[in-house]
């Protein structure tokens, strides 16, 4: 019990830190914008990608993240576009991060057989944190617990309910280069570093630092044009991200057979990961299931992830359109 009271300290103390991290989402491939904005219209005809993340929930008030994006290819942009919508919480909702995000691809047809995007995106980001969940060193009474009034008042901008809130504007850009069968990417986002402080901080400024993602990858396809209907293909990976010092490194591959999907990742010194899904086509559904190996151990219960997508029909023929063979999950 004890260790587990402790963890959930350490966690809520990560969710109000000052400079804050992104939030994860371990099906990369099934949030494609929140992977690479130059992912948008990748797919070509209009998508819908749905995403909901439960980490860690063997602690109270850990962290919950969703996301909705929809993108596809327009002909007279030449490019794709795409609107993804996040939100995070932490500690019971006592930190809350919303997003809205616009993002705009060109397609750039290099050669018949490579593609390269560039993606640009724009957001509106929302911060809340409501103080009447916090609790301060000088409500504790040795014997007793927290039956003091603190005197540690709200700062920064408040709401009527006595939230806290912090508005600001979010610019990120990325490239995607693809042939048949290989693919590449890189990733900048926060390339403003907004200040996102939620308080007034008289030390100065707390800027979102830049993060930073690289991802390449391969497929390779068994059994094409035999008899059998069923094509198998293995999908080898590796994602890098950076962000203000924090490393993760993460290795993995799909193998996929018909319309199913197996795979298995490792996050350094973090995490083992799992995955499931379907992909019939029109329709996508996704499971993966992140162990823990890190200190923090299984108390943690590790992290659940699902991910819906839909695939709609295009209204129109697309022009010279090549989509990119990267996983599903």
């Amino acid at each position: 019990m004890m260790k587990k009271l402790l963890i959930g300290v350490f966690a809520v103390f990560i969710g109000l830190s000052a400079k804050a991290q992104d939030p994860e989402f371990t099906q990369f491939y099934a949030n494609p914008i929140y992977l690479n904005p130059a992912m948008a219209g990748s797919h070509g005809c209009p998508r819908f990608n749905l995403n909901y993340r439960n980490q860690w929930p063997s602690i109270s008030g850990a962290f919950v993240t969703n996301s909705i994006s929809y993108d596809q290819y327009v002909n007279i942009l030449r490019g794709g576009i795409a609107v993804m919508v996040t939100n995070d919480m932490a500690g019971k909702n006592t930190l809350n991060w919303s997003t809205v995000n616009l993002a705009y691809s060109y397609h750039l047809q290099v050669s018949r057989k490579f593609t390269f995007l560039i993606g640009a995106q724009a957001g509106w980001n929302q911060k809340f944190i409501d103080w009447n969940k916090l609790t301060f060193g000088d409500q504790i009474d040795p014997r007793r617990g927290f039956i003091y009034q603190t005197g540690d008042l709200p700062r920064g901008r408040l709401l009527d309910n006595g939230w806290g809130t912090k508005g600001f504007i979010d610019l990120s850009a990325g490239i995607v280069g693809y042939s048949e069968n290989f693919y590449f990417g890189f990733a900048a986002k926060h390339l403003n570093t907004p200040e996102e402080s939620l308080i007034l901080n008289p030390d100065g400024q707390s800027n979102l630092p830049m993060r930073f993602t690289a991802h390449i990858g391969t497929n390779i396809e068994f059994g094409k044009g035999s008899q059998y209907s069923n094509v198998t293909s293995i999908s080898p990976n590796i994602i890098y991200t950076y962000q203000d010092g924090f490393m993760q490194l993460n290795f993995g591959t799909y193998i996929k057979y018909g319309a199913f999907t197996a795979g298995a990742w490792w996050r350094a010194r973090d995490a083992f990961i799992l995955s499931i899904g379907v992909d019939a086509g029109n329709f996508r559904l996704g499971y993966s299931y992140d162990i823990t190996i890190s200190p923090l151990t299984n108390a943690s219960g590790g992290s659940h992830e699902l991910s819906l997508g839909f695939n709609l029909s295009c209204k129109e023929k697309l022009k010279s359109f090549r989509t990119i063979s990267c996983p599903s999950f």
